[in-house]
Order: structure tokens, then C-alpha cells, then sequence
């Protein structure tokens, strides 16, 4: 999901696992229950903003960002 949203690629998974915690659902992509709401999902991401989905790996998952977060933990 990260490398995707690395990229600008919106996701679509539905809520196992990490995906509540990666995915913005309307944001970076669509959290789903099933395969029927997953294909709908896709013929709506063309309506997320690329731009913005990369804004917000830049923003949450870049190694700096992450390093910077261990630190402060480690700071405590």
C-alpha cells in the first residue's frame, strides 16, 4: 500500500490487517467490505488526486519522516 501511495496510486483493500491505519478512505484510496463495493471503488478512483496521495506518503511513510519519529520516541 505504501509503495503505491509512493507513487500516487490510490488503494483499494478492505480493513485487515494495517489498512485502517494507511489507507484514508476517500483520500488515498477506498476501504472496502467485499468484492462488490471493491469494484466500485475502482471505477471511482480516477476521482482521487494523485497529487495528493503522494502528499500524504511524503507526509506519513518517508524514511526521513519515520527516523525523525523513532528519534523523538527514543528522546522520551
Amino acid at each position: 500500500m505504501i509503495e503505491a501511495m509512493a507513487c500516487g496510486i490510490p488503494v483499494v483493500a478492505m480493513p485487515n490487517g494495517s489498512v485502517p491505519e494507511v489507507v484514508d478512505d476517500g483520500v488515498t484510496g477506498f476501504i472496502v467490505g467485499n468484492e462488490t463495493e471493491a469494484a466500485s471503488a475502482a471505477r471511482r478512483l480516477r476521482l482521487l488526486d494523485r497529487v495528493q496521495i503522494r502528499q500524504v506518503f511524503e507526509d506519513r511513510f518517508t524514511a526521513r519522516r519515520i527516523a525523525e519519529d523513532y528519534g523523538s520516541l527514543y528522546r522520551c
